[in-house]
């Protein structure tokens, strides 16, 4: 692929010394965050603590903050991914762009504005940067990458390197050990064999995922992969369940969210359950012989869960009756069991009168979808992410035994669901990485197969500078998700990188179908074009697991603690 004019083709592309230049951008970078920290807590902060109504009344300097932060905590994980190929010699050309591309791009975007999205910029006087601080990023290293890092020839450059790897498993080197890469390759091939040659035709006619394919990845391991071996799991780790959750999705969303039930309902038990539900439920959940769903979310409270009002009412006998509405509630027909999140002492308001049940449910049947007594439900019509179905469920009088109030305890149970938020948010990234992988596999084949004016599309500047564009996020994106599983396999704390990975992770795979959709121009309007769907799919990341608003409100208070 040419370059638009010979001068681009006279200039180097990669940067000299671009790992020291790199590396020393980070120092800067982090005396940026700390100025911001200190502005925000400043201005949110009241006779020496920390504000949550002036967190709100300062919101968008408290968002702003959140995403300054996952942009340097995305470029140190960039460094560090970059050193170790280099170390093992496998920093190539294609590496050594997205390396240089993603550092040019992020610190532009860190001096003149993050897109938090498309209608909305935090700047760093939005923050109350003073003027002062912000001439740190004058650093001769930083304004080396601002002016030459993201250049359309290193796009353009990185593009053609993408042609010569067409059908890769992804473009440029992930980082990972060889054995999570095997895990990778079994996935890669069955999503390929088994989920993309079907995918769309189940979204068009919004059909439920057969369970025929339930049954498969059951077999290969999928729904028991972290659950530990003394529980008929197979005890990896969060990166394996990354790297699955990664290949599912770029294969169909669907699919890859088929396990994160599962992996809600394993954590609960595992962080809050006793001993003998841990015995009794986890193998069942391992094997896939029940199917959890997730019933937590009610028509008035959203995120709000500490003001949710379905209530469970102990009776004479020690057992309970659940009555209230849920809604948003995936793949409730034909599931098993619910982790259903019901208030148990009626005199309080907010999270403490919260509890965790394992609510027993006979699965439906397309004609009687909710047969359990005490239980109705209807169907959502979504967009999007339909292959489980999206429901409104109604509880009258239903019934849950006494002992599957998980942990056998009440007032635990919003304290339990937070414990599971790590898992399910790295898990959510992993599933808009591999959402975004696909909108770019299939934005790079339209673009290589399209003629226009006697060339293929990819020939375009803007064009190729899109699916440049697309990897680089992508691999930045991947990183801060691997390393926020590394962080939780390590026994660290890491409800912040998790967020992060979550909050970058959806904005990428939207970005990526949006733009994926572009280069098909009116073709990716028409639903028979597969990446109308992804588009659709891509959508709900940004809500779902913690709208993007919520996700930045809750990475502020941490940072700001």
């Amino acid at each position: 692929m040419a370059h638009d004019g010979q001068d681009l083709q006279m200039k180097p592309i990669v940067l000299p010394d671009l790992l020291a230049l790199t590396g020393a951008a980070i120092l800067p970078l982090e005396g940026i965050l700390e100025a911001a920290q200190d502005s925000v807590r400043s201005l949110v902060s009241q006779d020496g603590r920390v504000s949550g109504q002036l967190i709100e009344a300062n919101q968008t300097a408290a968002h702003g903050l959140s995403w300054l932060a996952t942009y340097v905590y995305s470029l140190r994980q960039m460094q560090k991914w970059a050193e170790a190929l280099q170390a093992d010699g496998k920093f190539g050309e294609m590496e050594q762009l997205i390396q240089q591309i993603s550092f040019g791009e992020y610190l532009w975007q860190i001096r003149g504005g993050i897109q938090m999205n498309q209608g909305e910029i935090i700047r760093l006087q939005d923050m109350g940067v003073s003027q002062e601080a912000q001439r740190g990023l004058m650093a001769p290293s930083v304004m080396t990458l601002c002016e030459s890092g993201n250049t359309q020839a290193a796009r353009s450059r990185l593009a053609e390197l993408m042609q010569d790897q067409a059908g890769a498993t992804m473009f440029g080197t992930s980082g990972l050990e060889e054995e999570l890469e095997m895990i990778r390759d079994q996935f890669r091939r069955y999503a390929q064999e088994k989920v993309e040659p079907h995918a769309h035709d189940w979204h068009l006619k919004d059909e439920l995922i057969p369970m025929e394919i339930i049954e498969e990845l059951a077999e290969m391991g999928v729904f028991g992969l972290t659950i530990p071996e003394e529980f008929g799991g197979f005890g990896l780790s969060k990166a394996s369940m990354v790297v699955v959750s990664e290949e599912l999705s770029r294969g169909y969303i669907g699919v890859g969210s088929l396990a994160t039930r599962s992996e809600i309902a394993a954590e609960l038990i595992l962080c809050g359950g006793t001993d003998e539900q841990k015995a009794q439920w986890l193998p069942k959940i391992s094997s896939a012989e029940i199917l959890p769903t997730a019933v937590f979310t009610e028509p008035n409270t959203g995120s709000d869960l500490g003001s949710l009002r379905t209530r469970a009412v102990k009776t004479e006998a020690g057992d309970y009756e659940i009555t209230g509405n849920k809604t948003w509630i995936t793949h409730a027909a034909r599931t098993h069991v619910m982790t259903l999140l019901a208030r148990t002492d009626p005199d309080t308001t907010d999270h403490r009168g919260l509890s965790m049940f394992l609510a027993e449910k006979t699965p439906g049947t397309d004609t009687d979808p909710f047969p359990t007594p005490g239980m109705t439900g209807g169907e959502i019509e979504v967009l999007g992410y339909r292959g489980m179905k999206e429901y409104e469920l109604g509880f009258d009088g239903f019934a849950v035994k006494q002992a599957n109030l998980l942990g056998g305890a009440e007032g635990k149970g919003f304290k339990q669901l937070m414990e599971t938020f790590e898992s399910a948010r790295i898990q959510t990234a992993a599933r808009a990485i591999g959402v975004a992988q696909s909108a770019l596999d299939i934005a790079m084949q339209y673009a290589q197969d399209r003629k226009q004016f006697g060339k293929s599309l990819i020939e375009f500047p803007r064009v190729s500078g899109k699916l440049a564009m697309m990897a680089v996020e992508i691999m930045v994106a991947r990183q801060l998700t691997y390393f926020s599983a590394w962080e939780k396999d390590n026994g660290h704390r890491c409800d912040l990188e998790a967020g992060m990975a979550k909050l970058l992770g959806a904005r990428v795979a939207w970005a990526a179908a949006d733009n994926g959709l572009q280069i098909h121009g009116g073709n990716g309007f028409a639903l028979e074009y597969k990446i109308s769907r992804v588009l659709c799919d891509a959508r709900i990341l940004n809500i779902f697991e913690g709208a993007a608003e919520i996700q930045a409100q809750v990475i502020a208070r941490r940072l700001l603690a």
